[in-house]
């Protein structure tokens, strides 16, 4: 931690809603993250539905460590350092498809589904060295990798907590999206790619909990796709909260369909109004009411996803000041194929790199971010203060709760999380 004061990475001043803009900007604070967030925290890498059958395999990023996800032939999934233990090339060039092994492009070593080497070029010559072990000279596995409900997630530290209790009270959340309809989810086409140039952090804490933004920066977007601005979503007696659990975090109301009305196709909202019951038969009337809600939410540190858009994406950092967005679209399987294509078709109008709303947030996230490059606006504080005093206790939701979608709870909650992890050596002093 040499070059930074124990004072930055505390954020003493966020209990009272008060956040240190160097966070966003400042190189070693960034290195830092990714030692003790990205290469300690349990990262979404794959959905199952990606990898279908033996041999099917993804390429994509745990920090900056880039990753090789593949369906083993025993039909598991594994997932290794994309890094060939030779002279450190790529075994896979490509992001996504169908192999029997992995062959590094350099010297032409081989590994095969489950990492292990199973050739080399000029092998007489190695197998006349004495020191040589094949055994010891597989891609790099990560420590841990587990699945929740569809979802894959891997974490480099083996002494990470196992990945239910790394979720913890939140996947009683997670199941409003993953666990409406007995037939599961899937990811509906590929995948887009975008960079943006802000922090990582900016755009995970607006989806952790930012829906105050919505009626103002969306302004023009909802009033294109749904002929009407935004409502007021602040009312004193306004029915929604702030939810959060182990830095992971969910801001939500109860109105059902506001998000899934902007994609502006009546299939995705008669879908969602045909299966009410069927939704709240397995979720219960209250979470039944979220599935298409008015809602954003982000498993710490970078997964996030709008329920009802169904738009799922990844903050890929690369640097304090440029982020990579890996985006899909989630289905469920059972689902009519013309309902799944509206969604995808509603998802890339609304969030893609050309949607009407994504374009807003990208220029105010790197606007926020580039102004910290001033010395003098970088050493002045950001208000995170609303919503002091709202926490309650509500007898169906798990977590801590607090009253109030147009809040910053969330935000707070993702900021301790982040201190907790920076400043601890070990998960057991994270969690002390």
């Amino acid at each position: 931690m040499s070059g930074m004061n124990d004072e930055l990475l505390a954020l003493s001043g966020l209990d009272d809603g008060w956040l240190d803009r160097r966070v966003f900007w400042d190189r070693d604070v960034y290195e830092l993250e990714l030692e003790r967030i990205f290469a300690r925290c349990w990262l979404f890498v794959a959905h199952e539905s990606q990898l279908p059958k033996p041999g099917a395999f993804i390429t994509t990023w745990m920090g900056e460590d880039n990753v090789l996800v593949v369906r083993r032939r025993d039909g598991s999934i594994g997932a290794y350092l994309n890094s060939c233990p030779h002279r450190g090339n790529r075994v896979c060039t490509a992001e996504v498809g169908t192999a029997r092994g992995f062959v590094c492009n350099y010297h032409g070593w081989s590994f095969g589904l489950d990492g292990g080497l199973t050739g080399v070029h000029e092998s007489a010559a190695f197998g006349r060295e004495p020191g040589f072990d094949r055994s010891r000279l597989g891609l790099t596995p990560v420590a841990q990798l587990d699945t929740y409900k569809g979802l894959v997630f891997a974490t480099f530290d083996p002494g990470a907590p196992p990945l239910r209790d790394y979720l913890g009270d939140f996947a009683f959340y997670l199941d409003v999206i993953l666990d409406n309809d007995e037939g599961g989810t899937e990811f509906a086409g590929g995948s887009i790619k975008s960079v943006l140039g802000c922090n990582w952090k900016i755009a995970a804490e607006n989806f952790a909990g930012d829906a105050l933004h919505a009626g103002w920066t969306h302004a023009s977007g909802a009033e294109a796709m749904l002929g009407r601005g935004v409502p007021d979503l602040g009312a004193e007696d306004a029915e929604s909260y702030h939810v959060n659990a182990n830095g992971h975090c969910w801001e939500f109301n109860l109105d059902g369909v506001g998000n899934a009305a902007t994609l502006g196709d009546p299939r995705v909202m008669a879908y969602l109004r045909d299966h009410e019951k069927r939704f709240a038969e397995r979720l219960g009337a209250l979470r039944a009411r979220m599935v298409g809600s008015i809602s954003s939410v982000n498993v710490f540190p970078n997964f996030s996803f709008l329920p009802g858009q169904n738009t799922f994406r990844t903050w890929q950092p690369k640097g304090p000041h440029r982020t990579e967005l890996h985006t899909w679209v989630l289905v469920n399987r059972n689902a009519p194929q013309d309902v799944k294509d509206a969604w995808r078709k509603g998802a890339m109008m609304t969030f893609s790199p050309s949607g009407v709303f994504e374009m807003d947030d990208g220029e105010n996230w790197e606007l926020a971010t580039r102004s910290n490059a001033g010395v003098v606006t970088r050493k002045q504080r950001l208000y995170y203060g609303l919503g002091s005093g709202t926490a309650i206790e509500h007898p169906e939701l798990p977590g801590n709760v607090h009253r109030g979608q147009i809040n910053d709870a969330n935000q707070r909650a993702f900021y301790r999380r982040w201190s907790q992890l920076l400043r601890a050596r070990t998960w057991d002093e994270a969690a002390s």
